[in-house]
Formats: structure tokens, sequence, C-alpha cells
């Protein structure tokens, strides 16, 4: 008896000896928890009904074991969906983990949706995984799992280590292989170049919806990942960036999370295309230079029925006490980190973002939350460790096996961290006792300076301290300097708008700000449409506001990062000696009531040492003088903020900078030049 194989199913149903469309199968592998031969797929279109579900295991003892005690980092090869060969037959073979469940079977299309015709077979080694090859059953084939769970709950679920899922408001999971010849062997050879803690870091964050859009204003309108290969890569290239961290592209069902409410660990949102449209995205930035960051959320995940949230009836995922397993900012459920089978879970789906997609780096959001305990609850609302403390101590562990396991398997890559307290050691290595991330975000930083330049410049002078603190426990950890979407949105207002003055002054304070940023030790991470200056809060309904680039100050603000960016590359000070106390020197901040502030990024050459010098007012300061040590002379200005091809007045620059030795036993120098107002000025 044949049965259609259903509207998603790449197969032709009316043609029982249709073979697979050519581009899904010509020099295609099998995939990776099959054979690495070439071979084509078999003419199967049909599912066999008389045998519906054979036995047939890809998993071993050692796969159980390390499954279950947490130290299995690549479970996408052996469970979930797999088009495999088994006994010259062509078929799927379906592996999921439902220890509560007393049925499972899968449904679809091809089965009209039908629970118990295609069953699964629990494994007799009480693991609580399920399995089974299904004959004839094809690549693009919509399914789920039908579970009957603790105390009879039926429930059907998507498969979480599915690679593809139906666009939302549709929830199934898709049948699909993920081979890919890619292009970037040069990059991954060479990579450690660039994602080195001494190379220079400049990010370009984006929400890959909202950056432009077909049909602006259509929030249903999205460009492929194709069509972003065309126009964001080349964009990130022109501007300078090193960087581009995608917001979360994971599978995710509602669009107004940005993608922070993930249901698909192991799977590219299907808005923009098939899993292979997302490779030949990075494939493309990787050709161009450029390495790619993904978010990625293991802090929670939400309550959508086709998810992981009671995923057998009962509390499989999640922490079944919701003093841990509930988080009340964002109405989600939290990972059961001691659980082991949740443990390979997570710790796989981070390793398969590196092993499949190339990619270069994670930043792992709300690390805060993790850690503690209280995070976000009263007294009374949590339970403490059993030492008495409100670490997450299963968290912890956690997250310094990720991380060792990301840098054991992947060394050029980094790890980056949203933790925004004073957690020890983040950014430490785990055999000192730290969480063993690479870098993390400098939250503290973001505040204050956004405090301070959001003041009257004639009131900075009283809040210098706010200025200058980040230094004073900068080499406790190695920052990045973040400046994200968090940061434009919820009434928060637009970066230039955050700035005070008229017209001409928010814009100067911003270059001023940006000037700043760059110079300051550490990596860059700058939002989307920031670059120009928006004039709105960011929207994820719609596009950036493009049209704001008809006008200078906003062309001209992005000529300006665009020059920093460069300076950050092609000046060694600014990056080489980013994260240790030898590539940072203040050298007056005795001028408070002035607000002028002069500090040194020193390289390993002395000649390639700059000098940066900030004026805080509006006030322009002719004859300016400053004493240096050291024995360098500083007599090139390299950038000025305010210069006319960044919408500066241009009236104040230094063609001629004196530099005189004035005491030749110390090797001081008098350095005089004039200061702009609102600006900053680079020497070399």
């Amino acid at each position: 008896m044949k049965k259609d194989i259903g509207r998603n199913s790449l197969q032709n149903k009316d043609d029982k000896n249709e073979k697979l469309p050519s581009d899904l199968t010509e020099g295609r592998k099998l995939p990776l928890a099959a054979s690495t031969e070439e071979k084509r797929y078999e003419e199967l279109n049909f599912v066999d009904t008389e045998k519906p579900v054979w036995n047939y295991s890809l998993l071993d003892a050692d796969d159980i074991r390390n499954f279950q005690q947490g130290s299995h980092y690549s479970i996408y090869k052996k469970m979930g969906s797999h088009s495999i060969e088994v006994l010259g037959k062509w078929g799927m073979y379906f592996c999921v983990w439902a220890p509560n469940a007393t049925a499972v079977s899968v449904i679809g299309h091809f089965n009209e949706w039908s629970p118990g015709l295609h069953p699964l077979t629990p494994r007799w080694d009480k693991s609580g995984i399920w399995e089974g090859f299904i004959p004839g059953f094809g690549l693009g084939e919509a399914y789920k799992y039908h579970i009957t769970g603790f105390e009879g709950r039926e429930t059907q679920k998507g498969d979480p280590l599915a690679h593809f899922w139906e666009k939302r408001p549709h929830t199934a999971s898709i049948t699909w292989d993920l081979y890919y010849e890619w292009q970037d062997q040069n990059w991954m050879q060479n990579r450690h170049r660039h994602n080195s803690l001494d190379a220079p870091w400049s990010v370009y964050e984006v929400h890959l919806a909202s950056w432009q859009r077909p049909v602006p204003g259509d929030e249903e309108s999205y460009n492929s990942y194709d069509q972003l290969a065309e126009r964001l890569v080349p964009y990130v290239k022109k501007m300078g960036f090193t960087h581009v961290e995608f917001m979360p592209v994971m599978e995710h069902p509602f669009d107004g999370s940005w993608g922070y409410q993930c249901t698909g660990f192991f799977a590219p949102t299907s808005r923009f295309g098939d899993p292979q449209g997302l490779m030949r995205l990075i494939d493309a930035f990787h050709l161009a230079g450029i390495g790619v960051l993904l978010d990625w959320v293991p802090s929670h995940f939400p309550y959508d029925a086709h998810g992981l949230y009671m995923f057998d009836g009962t509390h499989t995922y999640e922490y079944a006490d919701m003093r841990k397993g509930f988080h009340p900012d964002w109405n989600s459920y939290i990972f059961n980190y001691k659980r082991g089978e949740v443990k390979s879970f997570l710790i796989s789906s981070a390793r398969f973002w590196f092993d499949v997609f190339h990619i270069d780096g994670i930043r792992v959001d709300a690390v805060s939350s993790m850690l503690k305990l209280n995070y976000s609850r009263e007294e009374g609302e949590w339970e403490p460790n059993e030492f008495g403390g409100n670490g997450n101590l299963e968290a912890i562990a956690f997250i310094k096996d990720l991380n060792e396991t990301i840098f054991r398997d992947f060394p050029d890559v980094q790890t980056i961290a949203e933790e925004a307290t004073d957690w020890p050691g983040v950014s430490r290595p785990t055999w000192k006792d730290g969480l063993g991330f690479g870098m993390k975000w400098m939250m503290g930083w973001m505040h204050d300076t956004l405090d301070y330049f959001k003041l009257d410049p004639l009131a900075r002078q009283h809040h210098q301290n706010k200025f200058s603190f980040s230094m004073m426990y900068y080499y406790d950890e190695n920052f990045m300097l973040p400046l994200s979407h968090d940061e434009v949105v919820h009434g928060k207002s637009p970066m230039i708008y955050k700035m005070p003055g008229d017209e001409w002054q928010k814009f100067a304070n911003l270059r001023l700000m940006y000037t700043y940023m760059w110079t300051h030790p550490g990596a860059k991470l700058l939002f989307m449409g920031d670059e120009f200056a928006q004039t709105s809060e960011w929207n994820y309904k719609t596009e950036l506001d493009w049209g704001l680039l008809q006008f200078d100050c906003h062309r001209l603000m992005q000529d300006c990062i665009r020059q920093l960016n460069a300076l950050l590359q092609n000046e060694p000070a600014l990056h080489i000696n980013q994260f240790n106390e030898y590539g940072f020197e203040w050298v007056d901040l005795d001028h408070q009531a002035e607000s002028v502030i002069v500090y040194k990024r020193k390289a390993k050459k002395p000649g390639d040492d700059l000098l940066i010098i900030l004026n805080m007012t509006p006030v322009i300061r002719h004859n300016w003088q400053i004493r240096l040590s050291g024995g360098k002379a500083y007599t090139q200005e390299v950038f000025n903020s305010d210069a006319k091809e960044y919408w500066g007045s241009g009236n104040i620059f230094n063609p001629d900078i004196r530099c005189e030795l004035i005491e030749k036993e110390d090797e001081t120098y008098l350095l005089t030049v004039n200061l702009p107002p609102l600006g900053g000025l680079i020497l070399k």
C-alpha cells in the first residue's frame, strides 16, 4: 500500500519512480550519522507500510553511557533523524530521548498524522531512548513525535535534534541532510590569526530579519540567506568590521523574542531558507575575511507545546523545582544542568555550530542568570546550594565543561559571556578556577560610558571618575566593549539621542564616544544602525532607517566608523596588547576642570605607540600642552573626530605638532597641540 509523502516532501508523490531533485542528490554525501561514501539516494518515494518501522540503532554502549553521564558532545551524529541505508533500503532513522514515555511514534503527512502507525521502540537498556528505522522515508518530510507520557498525557513534539523546521506558525520538524561543499579552507586554516586575543576585534551585531527587508515595513518580508550574502557581506566588509555577530538564528516560534526563546537548538531558522543557505552565508563572510559569531542561549527555553517543555509529560529538560526551573524575567524554563542527558544535549548543540557550520565563536546569553540561584528572585523564592551559597553548582560545572570542550576541539575560536555581575574569573582558564570563557562583555564600561556621555559637557568635570573607573578593573577579565541591541530598545533611545546638545553637538559627542570606545583596550561590538546614527529605536518588525544616509551627518558618521575600524586593524597599538597591562597608560587625568583626558595605547614596538587626547567639552583649546615621558615624540595626527570628512567643523587640526625635548636626562617631551571642541585626536 502506498501513501502520499505530503506537501513538504521533496519527492514526487505521483510518480513512484521519480528520483529526488538532482540538486539534492548529485554528488552529495550521506549525513554525519551514516557512511562517508558519496552515493545517490535510492528511488524511494513512499513509506513501506508492510514493515512500517524496523528495529535499528546507530547507538552503541559508549554512546549511551556518555549521553547519560553528560559527556557525549556530538549526539547530533547519532540522535534525531538521519537518512541511511539498512538492508539495501533507504529510509529514515529516528532517535529521541523521552525517558518517561510509555509510547512514541512518528507522525506526519505521510501517515496523515495518525499516532501509533509508525511506533518507535524503547531501548532495552532503560536509557529512555526510543528509536527505529522507517524504510522509504525521504528528505524534506514534515514530522513530529507523538508521545504518550506520564499519567497518559499525550503531546506532539518537534524533534529536539532536528536540523530544519517548518516556518512558523507551523511547528513540525523536517527531515534534512546537512551536506555542503565548503569553500572557506583558507579561512579555516588561518583563522587563528583573526580570532586570537591579540587580533583586532570589531564586531557588527546584526538581527538578520530587520537589517534590511525586501519590502520595507512588511514584517513578513525576509531576505534569504543568499540575499544576505549578496548585501550584508559586502557592507560589513566595506565598513571594516572584523567579525559579525548574528542575534540568535536558531529556530524560534516568536519573532518578538528576537530569537532568544529557542526551540530548535540544532537548526537555523527557516525564515531565511534552508540550513545550506546559512552555510553559504557563513562561507561568504569567510571568503571576505570576516569571522562569524552566533548568539547561543543555553539559559532558558519557551513553553511552546511543540518544544522542550514537559517533553514526555514530565520535567524532562527543565528543573522540576520551579525555584530553579522557571525564569521570572522571561516567562520561560531553565535547563536542568544536573541531568547528564541535558548537559550532553546543550554542549552538543554548541559544538554542532562549530563543527557543521564553521562558526568562529558563540556569545553565550544571560550567563548571570545561569550562575546565580537567586537571580531575579526575592528572599524565599530560591533555595541555597548544598554549601549555603547562591551559586548554581551544576550550571557552573556545565559552563566549565562547555568551554573546555569547545577550546579543546576548536582551539582557534572564541566563547564570549554576556555576564553582568562581579563573578570572578569568567574569562580565566578553568585550571585557574575560572569559567573558561575567552572573553566577557564589559557591561560596567557600557553603563558608565553612556552615563558619562549623557551628561551636559560642562558637568563632566565632576564625573571624571565614572569615565576612568573602567581601567581600575579592566585587567580582571578579557573584556569586549558592547554597545548592543539592548541599549537602543524599550525607551532607552537611539545612540544619537542619548547625546546632549544641539544637532551638531549630538553628532560631535557621538563621534567622540566612538573614538574613546575604539581606543579603549578590549574588543568592540556595535549594534547595526549605530554606525550611521540611526534616529529611531530598533524595531524588529521593520528595517534600519537606510534613508538617513542621504544626509551628510549620517553618511559621514558611517565614514568615521569605517576609519576607526581601519585604524584598529592597521595600528598594532590598538589591538596587540589589548588584554594585558602593557597596552595602556594614563598620561593626564589632572585637568578635570577642562575635561581633557590623555592616555597612550602601546604596541610591542615603541614607534607604533599612539597618543589619544579627548576634549570632552565644546571649548576649543589652542596650544594645549602635555608632558610626555618615555622618550617618544608624537608629531603626526592620524585621526581627528572633528574633521570635515566626518561632519565635524574641520577648523581645528594639527598639520605641524610641536614636541620638544625639555628634560634630556629623563627623556621628557612637551607636546603642544590644538584641541577641537568635543573632539578626539589620535597622534603617532
